[in-house]
């Protein structure tokens, strides 16, 4: 029951996300900063965390092709959320607005990317599509009745 402990932890580190995102992004002027910025951070704990954690364990060889090419390619589709999060904001959404269509749009796109990748051995229960039109409509009632700033 560990993992629930760090997926709260990831909802409450991209929660807060945004909102610090976008609040960085107006102090610093120009998007391209605050991008740099993420940049330095994922570097940071991103690379020199699991360095020294595969340093000290002994396990800095064993990579395989097929495994960096797809955790690259994952870590670049991080980046790239990032990267659109930023010019939403440029480009005048706030984080009440963005950040609601991020997330909820989000596990709509992983359930269907994660069917696709292992497709169900049997059909789906008929809930799961009430469930994305649920997803959906609760995006737009966060941000239809967000509390005015």
């Amino acid at each position: 029951m560990l993992w629930i402990i760090f997926a709260l932890g990831a909802a409450l580190s991209w929660g807060l996300y945004g909102p610090a995102l976008h609040r960085g992004q107006v102090q610093l002027g120009n998007p391209l900063r605050a991008l740099l910025c993420v940049g330095v951070a994922y570097f940071l704990i991103g690379v020199l965390v699991p360095v020294l954690g595969l340093w000290q364990q002994g396990e800095l060889q064993g990579f395989t092709m097929k495994g960096a090419t797809g955790a690259t390619l994952a870590g670049a589709l991080g980046a790239i959320g990032a990267v659109c999060i930023i010019f939403a904001f440029k480009s005048g959404g706030l984080p009440t607005y963005v950040m609601p269509l991020v997330f909820g749009g989000a596990p709509l796109v992983n359930v269907l990317f994660s069917m696709w990748l292992h497709p169900p051995k049997v059909a789906p229960n008929p809930l799961l599509y009430a469930g994305f039109v649920l997803a959906a409509l609760g995006a737009g009632m966060v941000l239809y009745f967000k509390p005015q700033s």
